[in-house]
């Protein structure tokens, strides 16, 4: 008689504590919140906007340009313009901002060119260092039609 009133005593619980697996949901849901902007692997690129002003710069920019047939130009400083590689392109565009890291880099390309070649360009200006590129454009005509 005594052992059936212990046995309703010390009843067991069925029930599955969730409190832990909240916890730890929670935890995973703030790395995962940090750690998602670090993992950006984008080209920054800084986009003119239609009527931009012309940039005023102490120092005379670095200017790559790329032609209708994907054909790279480099002019770096005062220095005349010269048809390079990709390979030269980040080469002397990388050593040059190293010396001048306040000089501005711009890429021009042409209209009709595909955009796949002004893309791996600021791809390889990236991997040479060059923390902010801006994109050259013509100033747009004022007689519209």
């Amino acid at each position: 008689m005594r052992s059936s009133a212990r046995h309703k005593r010390f009843k067991l619980k069925s029930e599955i504590n969730v409190v832990p697996y909240i916890d730890v949901m929670l935890v995973l849901l703030i790395i995962f919140m940090v750690t998602a902007p670090m993992i950006n692997k984008n080209v920054d690129v800084n986009l003119p906007q239609a009527n931009a002003k012309s940039l005023q710069d102490k120092k005379d920019p670095v200017i790559v340009v790329v032609d209708q047939n994907g054909q790279l130009y480099l002019t770096l400083g005062t220095e005349k313009r010269q048809p390079v590689d990709v390979a030269t392109m980040q080469a002397k565009v990388g050593a040059f901002v190293k010396t001048n890291p306040e000089v501005s880099v711009l890429v021009a390309g042409d209209r009709d060119g595909k955009y796949e070649g002004v893309y791996q360009v600021l791809a390889q200006l990236q991997q040479a260092g060059v923390a902010k590129v801006g994109l050259m454009s013509a100033p747009e005509s004022s007689n519209k039609k």
